[in-house]
């Protein structure tokens, strides 16, 4: 058969199938699916193959004789009149096979199992930290394993290395859609095969977004937010992005891959993510994502330039993690493309904003607990809110050592350390010391110098107590809460240093020690023999209305202590212990001793319940009311006298 007669046979079968098909259409128009395809997935598939051919066969001869077949191109559109019209045969196949190629992605395409694509992307994280996000992760599975969904069916998701990547439609649709793509591309028609492609996967891709909690939001709206709720869409956004990059933008680009790969799409620019590329077989893939992927990650970007404030800090790097995790795969995705590289590139920018966020907050950190000023005295002694606050957020840090190591990278700087000139805490600032020791890194520098920082803080507090004893005891509280942090912080001590450790312990014992002076000195000073006794003339021995006042002393003293230091607070029981023992041990004994001593004196005389009031039992009870932050209970004293 010559070459015109060759020709005009197969315009016969592509004009023939074409009007059969519009035919039924016509004469059936309620039927389910609406127009007949020919790659409809199901039954006979001869006329499909039949139709191949003939396209090829017309491709080939008008590449042999292009005055015969007429215009090579026509208007993007579907469904081009077959037969008349002067329309050629190459327009009429193009037509016919982008409306098979519209038809195959939209019906053929997988529902998506999101909700199981979002559980399986715990599958692919590992974290040292177990008061993160990413403490829910488990092991990543192994390549190839396949996953049972609850049905037991085998599923669709197939590892590649931390990217989990699912079938969207069948292999015989895919292999269809390649066959159509082909076609389209060989005759020149490549432009507007990408164009179906793109306008039907990126809906899906949206769709798919949304589902896993994505939402439509402006850099604006994101920094509008309260921080409550913007802390939950962090933790949402992390889950969603690693589903959304490891699941179905992974997916996209294989898809688009075994449809795409190595066909001349077009020749002439079209308009990428965020400059104009030459058109490749990627670009249908980067035309369906670019819109999903710049949503996705605008959200992490509006975060990366919000404001700046300490409570933000862990959250943060929680985003910055998440991030940094997932580049490796944003750069497989998207990285060796040209025309998607940028999306990586914005990636790479948002998590070094992200960075620069981290650093911006813990110096914001260290400037509030410098400027936090004195203000009222926290009642009973207690523990500051502060010092809870900053050692709480210091062994946070020390939970994410391994990111802020990497992220801190100089120390603090003199005008840091002096950052609240004009301050009153300012003036005092130049003298403080800076513990350093060997190979101490700059992020040990900086918690270092938050408490050193805390250390001056609570100093210039403990002028709002008039009670001297009592400013010894918040001293105390608050150092010893400062070291029992650390203590049950491991990566915190290893940071703090066992030198710095020692230093803060010697500020502790020297408040303790303060306080039992200035708390205990009068007190036990009623108890000495010194003033009692009386010499001279023609009697010798004990005064008894020296000795009566003593009594009468010892007893105000006693029980003003009782009453005001029953109100004064030492939360940590162990430490509340160890006073309550410290001061009986120190007191018992010496009432003891004096009561046998001298109160013979006493009950020899009139009214002795006046001035032996108390008991040594008495008192040890007394005691058990010390530091209990609350007004003291009711004794039943015994009287000595009886």
């Amino acid at each position: 058969m010559d070459g015109p007669a060759e020709l005009e046979a197969a315009e016969q079968v592509v004009i023939r199938l074409d009007s059969s098909l519009a035919s039924t259409a016509a004469a059936e128009p309620a039927a389910v699916g609406g127009e007949p395809m020919l790659f409809d997935g199901a039954g006979d598939r001869t006329e499909a193959e039949r139709f191949l051919r003939a396209v090829d066969n017309i491709r080939r001869l008008a590449l042999s004789s292009p005055s015969v077949v007429g215009s090579p191109r026509r208007s993007s559109g579907s469904g081009a009149a077959a037969g008349g019209g002067g329309c050629s045969a190459v327009q009429v196949t193009m037509a016919r096979l982008e409306d098979e190629f519209r038809h195959l992605l939209s019906s053929r395409a997988f529902d998506l199992e999101i909700e199981a694509l979002a559980d399986l992307t715990s599958l692919c994280i590992s974290s040292d930290r177990t008061n993160s996000v990413s403490s829910m992760d488990l092991p990543a599975v192994e390549e190839d394993d396949s996953i049972s969904d609850c049905g037991g069916r085998r599923s669709s998701y197939r590892s590649l290395r931390s990217i989990r990547e699912i079938d969207l439609l069948p292999d015989d649709a895919v292999a269809d859609l390649r066959a159509i793509a082909s076609r389209m591309a060989a005759a020149g028609y490549g432009r507007e095969c990408a164009q179906v492609y793109a306008s039907i996967r990126k809906p899906a891709v949206d769709a798919s977004l949304r589902r896993l909690g994505v939402e439509r939001l402006s850099i604006g709206d994101v920094q509008r937010l309260e921080w409550d709720a913007l802390e939950a869409k962090i933790r949402r956004w992390i889950r969603a992005a690693r589903a959304a990059v490891r699941g179905v933008f992974a997916s996209e680009r294989r898809l688009s891959f075994h449809v795409f790969h190595d066909l001349p799409i077009s020749n002439v620019t079209v308009v990428s993510v965020v400059t104009a590329a030459p058109a490749t077989h990627d670009t249908p893939f980067v035309e369906a994502v670019k819109g999903a992927a710049l949503q996705l990650f605008g959200f992490a970007e509006a975060i990366s330039i919000g404001r700046r404030s300490p409570e933000k800090l862990f959250k943060i790097i929680d985003l910055h993690d998440a991030l940094s995790d997932l580049l490796p795969d944003v750069s497989d995705i998207f990285a060796a493309s040209k025309a998607a590289e940028s999306i990586y590139v914005q990636a790479v920018e948002i998590r070094s904003r992200l960075a620069d966020a981290v650093r911006g907050i813990l110096s914001e950190f260290e400037n509030a607990v410098l400027r936090d000023p004195p203000k009222t005295a926290v009642p009973g002694g207690t523990v500051h809110p502060l010092t809870r606050y900053v050692m709480n957020y210091s062994s946070l840090i020390s939970d994410y050592k391994a990111t802020l190591t990497e992220l801190i990278v100089s120390r603090p700087s003199a005008s840091a350390r002096l950052a609240a000139e004009g301050n009153e805490l300012a003036p005092c600032l130049s003298c403080l010391e800076l513990p350093e020791h060997e190979n101490q890194s700059p992020l040990a520098a900086h918690i270092i110098w938050i408490i050193v920082v805390l250390e001056h803080n609570l100093e210039s507090k403990v002028s709002l107590y008039k009670d001297t004893a009592l400013s010894h005891l918040f001293l105390m509280n608050n150092v010893h809460y400062i070291v029992h942090k650390v203590k049950d912080s491991p990566d915190l001590w290893s940071m703090i240093g066992d030198d710095y450790l020692k230093r803060l312990t010697g500020k502790f014992t020297v408040a303790a020690t303060n306080y039992q002076r200035t708390s205990w000195l009068k007190i036990l000073n009623c108890l000495r023999d010194e003033g009692l006794h009386v010499s001279g003339g023609f009697s010798s021995g004990i005064s008894k209305s020296a000795l009566r006042e003593r009594f009468k002393s010892f007893n105000a003293a006693f029980e003003d202590a009782h009453r005001v230091q029953s109100g004064w607070f030492v939360p940590d029981t162990q430490l509340r212990e160890e006073l309550r023992i410290s001061i009986s041990e120190k007191l018992l004994p010496a009432y003891r001793s004096f009561l046998g001593r001298f109160r013979h004196h006493i009950e020899n005389g009139k009214h002795p319940e006046l001035y032996i009031k108390h008991s040594a039992e008495d008192l040890e009870n007394a005691v058990n009311d010390f530091f209990e932050g609350a007004p003291p209970s009711p004794h039943n004293r015994r009287r000595s006298h009886g």
